[in-house]
């Protein structure tokens, strides 16, 4: 069984609309991501995101209306699954309210809309029209009367009516405003660019004349021909705009010219374009102007000009390019001059429209289209609860994103950002830092003090930032290593060394005592609060000293050599206990300061197993109790809530951080909370949300110890030791997603990573106009991993188009083997001799880290996808798959000799290789399974088919994820896992791929990659893939425990019954599988895990209603407490 998460929800930006949707008064702005919706407010810093929201169905359209009860417009949403409904704001909940839900609309009889659904709203507000069908027009009158009690609001939607038109290929459709002399009952006009049967582009127009039906009658539709409007235009014409009043007319947008065309007296203005172009997006600033952008990424302005000063004679136009964006899939006006550019290809973008020019005020990063990616940095190990290494910040996915001239390579990477605010100097073997005030009455860390095993030193900041070391600073003891320093009471200063505690003034720097320790033994840990400070003798000798004013010995205890203190820890503030972490037991003891009794023992591990090295209390959430953090020396980090009342240790948890100890700084967040800083090889935050402990990584490398520097000049930063360095930071208070880019102006199309190399091998495509023609070149590029820059570049041939890059370990003539990336390529000049259809390219990297090519094959078919089985080259060729050997002639001359071969049902789009075994997505026949036999005793190699899915399904990539157990997507949206029954009785059933879960995902796969991250027995999931989208989303796929499947079924089944989706499609429907051959009535072995995760969001109340109802199962009853830890593990896995 299946189970699928986001990692990094879609990002492309298709749908956008302004509206007074939160408040009367207040506008704001709805963009839809896929199957997402966000709810942005303008501000002075720009769009802030206020809500989002998960819908049942991909958004395909949006639009606003205004019922006459309500303040606030409503938002009409249209999805891909034929589903159409309104919602409004609740202001009260803050959540959105479904108004009104209709049917499917979906006629299986009709054909889609080849050129995309559109919903068109009336001038006049009487109708709203969709578009969803080739030769169909669904009207929807938007309700004018209300005559009784009960009936439809004013402004509210009527049923749907479909009205049959002739005109198939509509490319534009538009409304037309009625001119003054109209009157509200006339009848719209609606005008249609459409080609006709002769494949000319036409306008015409259509009056839409609605009759209303008696009761439970929808009515009738009737679109007749507007006889003065239907002419010819320019074959590249691709849009029209409806002109407002007082002007009216549309324009024609094409690409060589615009139309403008009165309706009224079917009169044209026909003017050229000074340079051809495709435009692609328009919006309305105002009657007279217009922003147009077109597929180049140019931003226009189009400005009608008047004639005599008439404001409803067009006498021409001026076009101006104003500047350079991404490429636009949605234009929204914001007002004062503000547009929001949403994209599909690049970063969507707010920009402000100057005088002929603009100014970006803000991005928003997108990684679609995601054509390729490649998996880096996963970790090797897991524990209790986490999985996979994703959320720990050890997996960063880089991806080939974006199109053409907004194409880039991205570094995707889930932790909590660090942005460096200064380097005080290359430093090593930092043993621990503190920060200071010098000033009993400052209210900033103006010092830093740095510990090292025979040495301290201090560094004194200004209040501009200008840092100077000093030789001595208030008497502290700086000759030998400190263990502790703080700032305590009275405007005094704690300093723990080896040998003793001093505590000086702050302003004077007069020690006013002085404690040593037995000559017997050193301090070996320490522990301060605001009255005491606790010392670990040799480990030992427990000590409590008293420091509200001389140090006073208050409490001691001997354990002995049998039970020695590791770690130590004393809350603050001012607290009657102390923790006490021991060697031998393994275990940790709350000990009271008074007497030193112990008034809890826990024991962390097995004796010997690990024992415990670091130990914290700390408030992390409001009004709750305290929580005890515990770091094991293998890595593990185990956590306890403190009562308050009996200072009791309950609720153990435990996680994997990494394979060493872990040091915890406590990192104030105000109100008495903090953060918790853990470093190890891979540090990590960790922090209270909605509830529940998340654990983050830190963007980092190689951090020792850390700790809070609230200095004037770097506010709320932290000072950051390496092992190289000391810098001065600051840390986001929660985990987000980074993306760091590297802008390369071309469409990454595939991607390679070689560990050996640390770098990049990329296959691009770049796109030029010159002179009104597109020219399109093809490169190999060599990227660095670490500086994220390009190295070198080698062009393909002229039309030459990369198709596959693969790195490998082949031949270097020497008998050893070497780093190489193969590269696959096809050529789109249908001229060229027929024989040669791509290439195979072996390229070495040199020592100056340049591209060279070592050896070239020309191949009779596109080289699809490549792939390495046993040291040879797996090449996907247009019909075929063929295996090349990677031979020398002699020492510096390699070439590539066929070895084997398989001919494909089709044409093979991906293959996916296992040990020997191949696993190809065809175009339209599925997935088969080859098995790669070498030749022996002078028989040649073999390629034989060994398994089959028999149906049909077009095929975009495919993984393997388990032993015969296969991951297909398709170009519809749907994922497959397909598993070989190798036991199977007959060789029928041996041969035959079946479906063992299956589900709609609802975007389409471009690239799948496995992963292998090992796992506990106990996991409740299993990772084993990635998976890239097309709308700019990352999933992680995995398969479930067997122990797990039926409470998780049952778990999802239960969470869809009680939680709705805005729509209120049922999630059944939602994620059923559907393609042109069948449709299912609910996804299969299938569990969703963003669905799991809302049962995070849900009340204590829904919580027990829906634990309540999944009974008893697999492994006993199950309780609240439980299924909420169970899927809090599960949200970590990303």
């Amino acid at each position: 069984m299946a189970y699928l998460a986001p990692i990094h929800r879609p990002s492309s930006v298709r749908h956008a609309l302004k509206l007074n949707f939160l408040a009367p008064d207040e506008e704001c702005l709805v963009v839809a991501k896929a199957n997402r919706l966000e709810i942005y407010a303008q501000t002075i810093d720009g769009l802030t995101i206020q809500h989002t929201k998960a819908i049942y169905g991909k958004v395909s359209m949006l639009h606003k209306l205004r019922p006459a009860p309500s303040t606030t417009d409503h938002l009409f949403v249209g999805t891909d699954r034929f589903t159409y409904f309104t919602l409004s704001w609740d202001s009260k909940s803050r959540q959105l309210r479904t108004e009104k839900s209709f049917v499917d609309q979906a006629d299986k009889s009709a054909r889609d809309s080849q050129t995309g659904d559109r919903c068109l709203r009336d001038p006049t507000g009487r109708f709203m029209t969709l578009e969803l069908f080739e030769g169909v027009i669904t009207v929807l009158p938007i309700v004018q009367k209300s005559r009784k009690k009960g009936d439809a609001a004013i402004g509210s939607l009527g049923d749907p009516v479909p009205s049959r038109i002739s005109e198939l290929f509509v490319r534009s459709s538009a409304f037309l405003y009625p001119r003054r002399e109209d009157t509200l009952k006339s009848k719209p006009k609606l005008a249609l660019l459409y080609e006709d049967n002769h494949n000319k582009v036409r306008v015409k127009a259509r009056q839409l004349e609605y009759t209303a039906g008696g009761s439970g009658d929808p009515g009738t539709v009737d679109l007749e021909d507007v006889e003065n409007i239907n002419r010819e235009v320019e074959a590249g014409a691709s849009h029209l705009i409806p002109v407002p009043t007082p002007i009216c007319g549309m324009l024609i947008l094409g690409e060589t010219s615009i139309t403008y065309l009165d309706e009224s007296n079917n009169e044209v203005l026909v003017e050229p374009l000074r340079e051809a172009t495709i435009f692609v997006e328009w919006e309305c600033i105002s009657p007279q102007q217009y922003l147009l952008a077109d597929d180049y990424g140019k931003l226009y302005m189009l400005f009608l000009m008047l004639k005599d000063n008439k404001e409803d004679v067009v006498q021409g136009w001026k076009l101006d390019v104003i500047g350079e964006t991404s490429r636009a899939s949605v234009l929204v006006y914001l007002d004062n001059g503000y547009v929001f550019v949403g994209s599909h290809e690049g970063d969507s973008q707010v920009i402000k429209l100057e005088e002929k020019s603009i100014n970006l005020v803000q991005s928003f990063s997108n990684i679609a289209p995601i054509l390729d990616f490649t998996v880096m940095d996963m970790g090797s190990r897991a524990g209790e609860g986490q999985t996979n290494e994703y959320s720990s910040g050890q997996a960063r996915i880089v991806t080939g994103s974006g199109a053409f001239k907004d194409g880039s390579l991205r570094s995707v990477r889930s932790g909590v950002g660090l942005e460096e605010q200064g380097i005080l100097g290359e430093m090593e073997n930092i043993t621990d830092l503190f920060s200071l005030r010098s000033s009993g009455n400052s209210e900033y860390d103006d010092s830093l003090v740095v510990s090292f095993v025979d040495e301290t030193r201090v560094f004194c900041f200004s209040p501009d930032g200008d840092v100077e070391e000093l030789e001595d600073f208030k008497g502290l003891s700086l000759s030998e290593g400190s263990l502790l320093t703080a700032n305590i009471p009275n405007q005094r200063i704690l300093q723990v060394t080896a040998s003793s505690v001093r505590i000086v003034e702050s302003d004077s720097g007069m020690v006013v005592s002085d404690w040593a320790a037995p000559e017997t033994g050193a301090i070996t840990a320490a522990s301060a609060n605001e009255e005491v400070v606790v010392l670990s003798i040799e480990g030992t000798t427990l000590l409590v000293l008293d420091t509200k004013g001389e140090i006073e010995v208050a409490a001691e205890k001997t354990f002995g050599d049998d039970s020695q203190i590791s770690c130590v820890t004393v809350p603050s503030p001012s607290s009657p206990i102390c923790v006490v972490g021991f060697w031998q037991s393994a275990a940790i003891s709350v000990l009271g300061l008074d007497k030193l009794n112990v008034l809890q023992t826990e024991v962390i591990t097995d004796q010997g197993v690990s024992v415990p090295r670091s130990v914290l209390m700390a408030q992390i959430f409001p009004e709750q109790p305290p929580i005890l953090f515990v770091a094991m020396a293998d890595g593990n980090v185990i956590t306890f809530t403190v009562s308050v009342h009996d200072y009791s240790l309950s609720g153990k948890k435990s996680i994997v951080l990494g394979t060493q100890q872990a040091n915890f700084r406590a990192l104030p967040r105000g109100d008495g909370l903090y953060n918790i800083l853990a470093t190890c090889e891979h540090p990590s935050l960790i922090y209270g949300s909605e509830g529940r402990l998340v654990y983050s990584a830190v963007t980092v490398e190689k951090a020792s110890c850390v700790c809070p520097f609230n200095s004037e000049a770097y506010p709320r930063s932290v000072a950051i030791a390496t092992s190289e360095d000391l810098k001065i930071a600051t840390v986001d208070t929660e985990r987000t997603t980074h993306v760091q880019t590297l802008p390369l102006n071309e469409t990454v199309r595939r991607v390679a990573y070689s560990t050996q190399l640390k770098a990049f091998g990329l296959g691009t495509i770049k796109r030029t106009l010159e002179e009104g023609a597109e020219v399109v070149q093809s490169h190999f590029k060599l990227a660095d991993e670490v500086l994220f820059k390009e190295l070198d570049t080698y062009a393909l041939n002229e039309d030459e188009l990369v198709e596959s890059v693969v790195r490998a370990e082949l031949p270097d003539g020497t008998g050893d083997l070497a780093e190489r990336f193969v590269v696959g390529t096809a050529y789109l000049d249908d001229e060229r001799d027929e024989s040669i259809r791509g290439r195979i390219l072996v390229f070495e990297i040199t020592a100056d880290r340049l591209l060279k090519v070592v050896t070239e094959l020309s191949v009779k078919g596109a080289c699809r996808a490549l792939g390495i089985v046993d040291g040879k080259i797996v090449a996907a060729l247009v019909k075929t798959v063929v295996i090349y050997a990677f031979e020398y002639e002699s020492s510096i001359k390699p070439f590539l000799s066929k070895r084997a071969s398989y001919r494909t049902a089709t044409a093979p789009i991906d293959i996916a290789v296992t040990d020997n075994l191949i696993a190809i997505a065809d175009l339209m026949k599925s997935v088969s399974i080859v098995k790669y036999i070498e030749g022996k005793n002078g028989l040649p190699d073999k390629l034989t088919e060994v398994a089959r899915h028999f149906q049909t399904t077009w095929g975009t990539a495919v993984a393997n994820v388990a032993e015969d157990t296969y991951l297909e997507s398709d170009a519809e949206g749907n994922l497959m896992v397909l598993h070989q029954n190798t036991n199977g009785v007959t060789e029928d059933d041996r041969r035959r791929l079946e479906i063992t879960s299956e589900m709609l995902l609802g975007e389409m796969v471009n690239r799948i990659r496995r992963i292998t991250v090992p796992t506990t027995a106990d996991a409740t999931v299993i990772p084993r893939a990635f998976l890239a989208t097309v709308e700019g989303s990352i999933y992680l796929f995995a398969l479930v425990a067997p122990s797990k499947q039926d409470l998780l079924m049952r778990l999802q089944s239960s969470i869809a019954t009680y939680v709705r989706s805005p729509g209120h499609m049922p999630f059944a429907k939602f994620r059923a599988f559907k393609n042109t051959v069948r449709e299912a009535e609910e996804p299969f072995r299938f569990v969703d895990g963003e669905l799991i995760e809302r049962f995070l969001d849900c009340g204590t109340e829904l919580q027990e209603e829906i634990v309540g109802s999944l009974g008893v199962g697999v492994g006993g009853s199950v309780d609240v407490e439980g299924v909420r830890g169970l899927v809090e593990g599960l949200r970590r896995l990303h």
